[in-house]
């Protein structure tokens, strides 16, 4: 790749332009962000890298302050010809050095680079100062893209701003919320820089391909510890003789194993999660530590979380809900003495496979109970994690909030649920497949197929969430 493609990222003061910037180069500690007005007081130089060449050097500018007078003194200037003239005559000028110091560093870049990016705080009324600012972004005639900021804010005014630009020739944008980006609005950017700068045009079309091939990169990457986590957490058994089973304190230090594997598992899969899109442990909300500081009284192993998820799964599917574990069916409907459950318990393990049943019928023969994760806790961890990969897609690195985790699937969001705790349960099968036991952990080809295809339905799973909000 030749020379970077060079964008002034320019603005009013506050604008969100370091906001901005830190979202399309995904590093949190660029620049500094704050509410005090002014606080980027120098231009400053960042590179979108692509195999570790710059592809595009963007230039953080200072905010203008006073616009209005500077349009008014441009104006005055009436021996240049044309409007370019005008702003090389003012940086030649004492004004330049003195109260317009700050515009002059943003005009003086205006001049150098290719193209520049116009972000707008759209909650600020279009004030007179704005047109103004128009007007000396234009006077440098270099293409300018406006960015409409904070358009999902209740006092946006977009309309207005829409408006406005399209009385100074300004008829493309592009709705970018640095905070929480809209799907595809990163992509759209550089769609229509490429409108204004032809001469780039094979340049800007490798940083779409690159930026897209990224994004895929995260979302596989996202899937898999998902993924990953479910056939280990499916895998997790523990086979105990029936005579340690009936033991109390036997039967809850068993318990209490595999609660902490769960709540480590996901612990780690969600600091995996965070750190594959380049977010920090300190960016979660109360939503997320509970997993992180490795607490699962919270959600996974709560009473009413998994009645909940049995009722999302449906009969079948559920086996010991009342504990949080499965002990199947040597015991669910004999030791726990709950008879009825015997039909759910022979109804979940047929929709594991035959092979578990015979493994089952053989433990019962020489009184082995077996202990492991129901469904219903899967489902837990399923809806959890893939909640927080689509919040992290849809989460800018300028962001200053916590990462926030909500929301509850349309119905059929949650078929596609239960179809990925189906394809968890060949897992079932193969204890060898346990995380937890390292020295017999193995990872087979057949437990790669396995999540392979946990992947394919947690990929569709985070395209339907997409298509729902676009």
């Amino acid at each position: 790749m030749n020379k970077p493609i060079q964008i002034a990222v320019v603005g009013h003061t506050n604008a969100g332009k370091t906001s901005l910037l830190r979202t399309l180069t995904r590093r949190q500690d660029f620049g500094e962000i704050s509410d005090r007005p002014g606080t980027t007081r120098h231009v400053e130089a960042i590179d979108l890298k692509i195999d570790g060449a710059s592809a595009v050097r963007f230039f953080d500018t200072p905010g203008l302050e006073d616009s209005v007078t500077l349009a008014d003194y441009l104006k005055s200037l009436e021996h240049c010809i044309t409007p370019p003239d005008r702003v090389r005559a003012f940086l030649s000028g004492p004004e330049a050095r003195g109260s317009f110091e700050q515009e002059a560093k943003v005009l003086r870049k205006m001049l150098e680079v290719d193209a520049a990016i116009y972000v707008i705080d759209t909650r600020e009324a279009v004030l007179p100062k704005f047109r103004s600012e128009i007007e000396i972004l234009t006077s440098c005639a270099k293409p300018i893209m406006p960015v409409l900021n904070f358009v999902r804010h209740r006092d946006s005014r977009k309309e207005e701003w829409r408006t406005t630009l399209a009385a100074y020739n300004l008829h493309a944008y592009v709705q970018f919320d640095a905070v929480a980006p809209f799907v595809g609005s990163e992509k759209k950017l550089y769609q229509d820089l490429l409108t204004l700068l032809q001469d780039y045009r094979s340049a800007i079309l490798q940083v779409i391909r690159d930026l897209e091939l990224q994004f895929q990169e995260r979302r596989q990457a996202g899937s898999r510890i998902i993924a990953g986590l479910l056939v280990d957490m499916a895998a997790l058994r523990r086979e105990l003789p029936k005579e340690e089973f009936d033991r109390p304190d036997r039967k809850s230090a068993v318990v209490a194993e595999l609660q902490n594997i769960a709540s480590d598992g996901m612990r780690r899969s969600v600091s995996d999660l965070l750190d594959v899109y380049g977010f920090r442990e300190d960016d979660a909300n109360e939503a997320v530590l509970p997993w992180l500081q490795g607490r699962w009284e919270t959600d996974l192993f709560n009473p009413e979380t998994l009645k909940e998820a049995g009722k999302r799964l449906g009969a079948g599917a559920a086996v010991g809900a009342t504990i949080g574990l499965a002990a199947d069916i040597a015991s669910a409907g004999l030791t726990l003495g709950t008879g009825s459950m015997l039909g759910a318990a022979i109804g979940g393990i047929a929709s594991q496979g035959w092979g578990p049943f015979s493994r089952k019928i053989a433990n019962q023969a020489r009184g082995i109970q077996e202990v492991s994760l129901e469904n219903e806790v899967l489902l837990v961890m399923a809806e959890h994690m893939v909640r927080l990969l689509w919040a992290l897609e849809r989460r800018g690195h300028a962001a200053m909030g916590k990462v926030v985790v909500e929301g509850d699937a349309s119905g059929t969001l949650r078929q596609e649920m239960k179809a990925l705790i189906q394809a968890v349960q060949p897992a079932r099968s193969h204890s060898e497949w346990d995380a937890s036991h390292t020295k017999k952990h193995i990872r087979s080809s057949q437990r790669e197929k396995t999540v392979q295809q946990v992947m394919g339905h947690v990929g569709k799973i985070i395209a339907l969430q997409t298509q729902d909000e676009i």
